[in-house]
This record gives structure tokens, C-alpha cells and sequence, in this order.
């Protein structure tokens, strides 16, 4: 099961995020049939839109990370909602350099305009690309590290990772406990493998926690959309322009990149539609 585990520590200073996402990133490698550098990078941004979308502090709230290669031959986004439903996909080939290219945020708490946040991949580093989007961007000093573990059969052997964020008036010997933990996961994934994300709150941060203070959510590999909702998406175009559609292609088809489904409307399907 995905797990993110959310605290303070440090004389409640610092905010830690703990994930494990490995069950999700397996979801994203078998619906998209992902392997090597594109499963890995997925599952990176996977993790990252995880713990984005569990910092909402209402009952609504969406983000999406899209990252672009620099010549635009290749892109991942992903996208996740307050109730941790995360889905994602890469678009073109990701074999080439994300250094030079961009990463763009947005995120909506349904309140306000959404805040939309760009700034150069400095790097093909998921951890590093991140942790400049928040300095440049939002300018809250975060360490991230994430890190996908795949096997020799191309499955995701563990995945998630490790993430702190300075709150204002963190002190110097605060700052200086938090660096110096973070060296701990260089390699995150590997940690996670060998004792899970319960392991790294027990073995990291025992006696900077308050058990009453210690969140545990579930992120998982969800997508939201439905034939219903797609059905919602093609009315617009009108009875007969859906028909004219079906006479040239055999039927109306939609796909959806974030779970890899065609959804399909043949004529009795469209005049049933606007029947109702």
C-alpha cells in the first residue's frame, strides 16, 4: 500500500514528508507499459505530485507537473487531486536530456486563481529539477529526493522518497540538523526497500516526532475519468457533427492518456446520447 507519512520535527521547524509509492509507480509501469529511463522518471514525478497533493489544507485542491525536454521531443505530466488520486503519462521519447528543458506547476485550491509556477530543468534529476522550481518559484527552501528502484524484469522494486521544507524562522542549528539528516537519502528507493517508509520515520526520526502530530495518507493510482464524463466532453459538438464523425471513421473515439483507455461511440451510441 502507498503511504505518505506527514510531520514536523526539529522543534516543529521543519515539515517532513515520508513516501512510499511503490505499488502506485507499478500501476503507472503496467498501464503504459513503461520501462527504463520512462518508468523512472514517471515514478518520480508520481511521488512528487503525491506529496504536492497531500499539502492541500482544504477540502479541495489539484496540481499538475509537467516537465518539457528542451527541443519538446518528449514530456511527462502528472496530476493529483486533495483526495491523492494520481495519475500521469509520457508523451514522446523521454531518452533525451531534460537539462535545458522546463518543469511548469499549477496548482488550484479552488478558492483563488490557480497559481502557475515555470522554471528551467536545470538537470535530468527529478530531485533537483523540484527542489529548484520551489526555490525559484514559491522561494520556500525544500530538500527533495526521490528515487525509483526498477528490477531486472522491469517491475518497480520500491519507489518514494524523502522531503523537508523549511517553516519561517527555522533556526541555523535547525537548518543544520535537516541538511546534514537529508544526506541519508541520496538514494531514497533504497532505503525504502530495505526498511519502508515506518522504517525511515522510526530509524531518521526517532524522538523528533510527536505521535499525535503524525499523519498517514494513502496516495494511490487513480484516474477520474469515466465513459460518463467523456460523454459530457463530445455533446457540445452536436448530434450531427458526432454522426458526420461516425460516416468518416467508423466511430467517435476519445483516449485518455493518464489511464491509456479509448473510449468509443458508435452511431446507435451517439443517438442514444442526445435521446436522453
Amino acid at each position: 500500500m502507498n503511504k505518505l507519512f506527514k510531520a514536523l520535527i526539529y522543534d516543529k521547524q521543519v515539515s517532513l514528508s515520508v513516501l512510499d509509492t511503490t505499488d502506485l509507480v507499478n500501476k503507472a509501469i503496467k498501464i503504459h507499459n513503461l520501462s527504463g529511463q520512462s518508468a523512472r522518471l514517471l515514478g518520480n514525478l508520481l511521488t512528487v505530485c503525491a506529496y504536492m497533493s497531500g499539502c492541500f489544507k482544504s477540502d479541495k485542491g489539484a496540481v499538475s507537473i509537467t516537465v518539457k525536454s528542451p527541443d519538446s521531443s518528449g514530456s511527462a505530466s502528472v496530476s493529483g487531486d486533495v483526495n491523492l488520486h494520481i495519475r500521469g503519462y509520457v508523451d514522446g521519447s523521454c531518452k533525451t536530456s531534460l537539462a535545458g528543458g522546463t518543469v511548469t506547476v499549477i496548482k488550484d485550491d479552488g478558492f483563488y486563481r490557480p497559481f502557475v509556477g515555470t522554471c528551467l530543468a536545470g538537470s535530468d534529476d527529478v530531485s533537483a529539477i523540484i527542489t529548484e522550481y520551489f526555490h525559484m518559484s514559491e522561494q520556500i527552501p525544500t530538500a527533495v529526493s526521490v528515487d525509483v528502484k526498477l528490477g531486472e524484469d522491469g517491475s518497480c522494486i520500491a519507489a518514494g522518497g524523502v522531503i523537508m521544507q523549511l517553516l519561517p524562522g527555522t533556526s541555523e542549528a535547525n537548518i543544520a540538523k535537516a541538511e546534514e539528516r537529508m544526506q541519508a537519502f541520496l538514494k531514497p528507493a533504497d532505503v525504502i526497500a530495505e526498511c519502508g517508509a515506518e522504517g525511515i520515520i522510526r530509524t531518521y526520526f526517532d524522538g523528533q516526532i510527536d505521535k499525535k502530530g503524525l499523519y498517514l495518507l494513502h496516495p494511490d493510482y487513480i484516474c477520474n475519468c469515466s465513459r460518463s464524463k467523456i460523454e459530457a466532453v463530445i455533446l457540445p459538438l452536436g448530434e450531427e457533427e458526432l454522426l458526420s464523425v461516425c460516416d468518416e471513421q467508423g466511430c467517435v473515439s476519445v483516449h485518455c492518456h493518464y489511464c491509456n483507455t479509448d473510449y468509443t461511440f458508435d452511431k446507435d451510441d451517439i443517438k442514444k446520447l442526445f435521446a436522453k
